[in-house]
């Protein structure tokens, strides 16, 4: 299968433009978001801790030791159907993402370790993934796993804007019960992130998050964001690499700002904020377009990964004032192209023709030049050649000043004997 991206040409010159405070602040506050130091994953070798982190280490497995041995009575102490004491390297990633979250303190990691196992026991987490909690229209749309980060992390999509309808919002949230029931579905979630992961040294051992902010209603999930945060700040520690949160609303980036000086390096440095109309350019920087879902400007429909590996896709920019013409060579006589084309955020003019290489031949025109508006989703389509020529797919942003970033693929079957 060949490629051919064109060249795009040189942008024109745009005229300055007056911005207004609430844009200035906003940009100050995701510049320095980007500006942070990415977030540096631990790779979990012993040998490259700290002299006083390999202690802390050994001091946690002796008081585990001793907790265990003192209650000869209990199972022996595991998670993710891993043993912590007896000699696995995977057990040591998981005493250290404890470690780590209580600053090597193992008195309070010790604590924060029992009470999880606890926790884990009392909440019948082992068999979560068995459970039909009942909330099937909430998969792939509320929280959901849904492929991998260019690094092989896992990502979890959290998106909480479909509770804005007061019906939804009753019948998840309607009372105790339907809320203790939906943690547990959202536990089941984390659940299957967390399996995911090798817990080996050196290897993929967190998942990525990302938090769709759109109409998400924030006094009546209140309660529900507090006991979610909660639980999984107390029984997932260091399980997540990176937070993005997209779809960023003018006052959060403020806020941050304002809360910024409070939070540790550490923390800052997992953050990345994304506003609405910049999510697949912020995505595409962690996340390859195949694996974006559709609605946040990738190629990746519902059920595309469950037939393994999707085929990659070439990224490219369209800068402001520029028209951008793929030109795809070669196409024999009865051949078949399929493509798939996105441009994050769209609002600009898409069409596509298949010129023959006879110059006595006319252009056909496969799809009529259109305006592609900012919701729109992916562009799927196939022709079937009547002779050899070439397919010219064209993308117009002459009408913006914004750079978009854009993604294609495409596929030929050439014609059968």
């Amino acid at each position: 299968m060949d490629e051919s991206p064109a060249v795009p040409p040189l942008a024109e010159a745009s005229k300055p433009h007056r911005r207004s405070l609430v844009s200035s602040l906003m940009d100050v506050a995701a510049t320095s978001l980007l500006q942070s130091p990415s977030f540096r994953e631990d790779t979990y070798f012993f040998q490259r801790l700290r002299h006083s982190e390999q202690r802390a280490l050994q001091e946690l497995k002796g008081l585990l030791a001793s907790s265990s041995a003192t209650d000869g009575s209990s199972p022996p102490l595991s998670m993710w159907g891993i043993p912590l004491l007896e000699g696995d390297e995977r057990a040591d990633v998981i005493l250290l993402k404890f470690l780590r979250a209580r600053d090597f303190s193992v008195s309070q990691a010790h604590t924060m370790l029992l009470r999880c196992i606890a926790w884990r026991s009392d909440f019948a987490v082992e068999n979560v993934l068995e459970d039909d909690l009942g909330f099937k229209e909430l998969e792939g749309v509320v929280a959901f796993m849904h492929g991998s980060d260019r690094l092989g992390h896992p990502v979890c999509y959290n998106a909480y804007g479909v509770f804005k309808d007061r019906e939804m919002y009753d019948r998840v949230f309607g009372d105790d019960d339907k809320l203790k029931r939906f943690l547990r579905w959202r536990v089941q979630v984390m659940e299957r992130g967390v399996r995911m992961l090798q817990f080996k040294p050196g290897g993929v051992n967190s998942i990525i998050q990302v938090t769709d902010l759109k109409d998400m209603p924030k006094r009546e999930l209140r309660m529900a964001s507090n006991q979610i945060l909660s639980l999984f700040q107390d029984n997932y520690p260091e399980m997540v690499a990176r937070k993005v949160f997209i779809n960023v609303p003018w006052y959060f980036s403020m806020l941050y700002s304002m809360f910024s000086p409070f939070l540790t390096q550490r923390t800052k440095s997992k953050f990345v904020i994304a506003k609405e109309g910049n999510v697949a350019e912020i995505l595409y920087k962690f996340i390859r377009p195949e694996y974006v879902p559709v609605q946040y400007g990738g190629l990746s429909r519902p059920g595309d990964l469950e037939n393994g590996q999707p085929k990659p896709a070439s990224e490219f920019a369209v800068k402001g004032g520029e028209r951008v013409n793929l030109e795809i060579d070669g196409i024999e006589v009865g051949a078949t192209i399929t493509w798939d084309i996105v441009v994050g955020g769209w609002e600009l003019d898409y069409g596509a023709e298949y010129i023959p290489a006879a110059e006595s031949s006319y252009t056909v025109v496969i799809e009529k030049t259109r305006r592609m508006n900012a919701a729109d989703e992916p562009i799927h389509n196939s022709y079937t050649s009547r002779e050899a020529g070439k397919m010219v797919i064209s993308i117009d942003n002459t009408g913006s000043r914004r750079k978009k970033v854009a993604a294609y693929r495409y596929f030929v079957r050439k014609p059968s004997a």
